[in-house]
């Protein structure tokens, strides 16, 4: 039934996607405003075929407070970047950059506004993804970074990417940990299981503190889940 179902969300999903991709490039012509319209549509329509068809809802603890942050999210699976649209309200997104490279998707991605990064780690992508940062800044809106730099296997808890700490300095934002589980039900591959997936929302980190201590902030409030033991929904 998981397999039917995922086939189900993936039918329409994908098709639903290249259309809104479409009105999203349409609708930049009209201004940012028109833009982030669009993308929150998407967004939302994820949840909705989610929550419909995989049977996939979100339990949010805590709340994304408003305002210019720097959110740093654990990335598990495709499910919390779109729904990390909705709940941060149209942030400023770190993505890697062959992403914003796709035909279509790529430029609609820049007009929404995101920060395109080398997954190198060399000192001209840190370079770059700092500018980048600088300039979200100016938009007033909140910037979300996966701080592990790709996504993992739901039980794994890699070190951060030397990216997070060098846009944390340069931006002087504090810090919104945000934990997810959703590996446990939308892995790597085709077939996504029903169940409640959780975002823990961790206490804001103040800025200013040094790359240790930031980092082993980070680390720990983002792996929050994979830490405890699981709890049921």
């Amino acid at each position: 039934m998981s397999l039917l179902r995922s086939i189900v969300y993936g039918a329409i999903f994908y098709p639903a996607t290249f259309v809104l991709v479409l009105a999203g490039l349409i609708a930049s012509l009209f201004g940012p405003g028109a833009t982030w319209a669009i993308v929150g549509t998407w967004a939302a329509f994820n949840h909705w075929l989610a929550r419909i068809v995989l049977g996939i809802t979100s339990r949010v603890d805590g709340e994304v407070p408003q305002g210019p942050y720097l959110i740093a999210v654990k990335h598990q699976s495709m499910y919390e970047t779109l729904e990390m649209v909705r709940l941060a309200r149209l942030p400023v997104i770190v993505l890697k950059k062959e992403l914003s490279d796709i035909p279509l998707f790529g430029l609609l991605t820049r007009r929404y506004g995101v920060i395109p990064v080398e997954r190198s780690a060399g000192a001209k992508a840190l370079r770059d993804l700092v500018a980048a940062g600088k300039q979200a800044l100016e938009t007033g809106r909140s910037v979300i970074i996966y701080p592990e730099g790709t996504r993992v296997p739901a039980g794994q808890t890699p070190p951060l990417r030397p990216g997070f700490a060098g846009l944390y300095r340069a931006l002087g934002l504090p810090v919104v940990p945000v934990a997810v589980n959703t590996g446990r039900l939308w892995g790597q591959g085709l077939v996504h299981r029903p169940g409640v997936v959780t975002f823990k929302v961790g206490e804001t980190i103040p800025a200013g503190l040094k790359r240790d201590e930031i980092e082993q902030r980070v680390h720990r409030a983002i792996n929050a889940l994979e830490l405890a033991p699981e709890t049921s929904a």
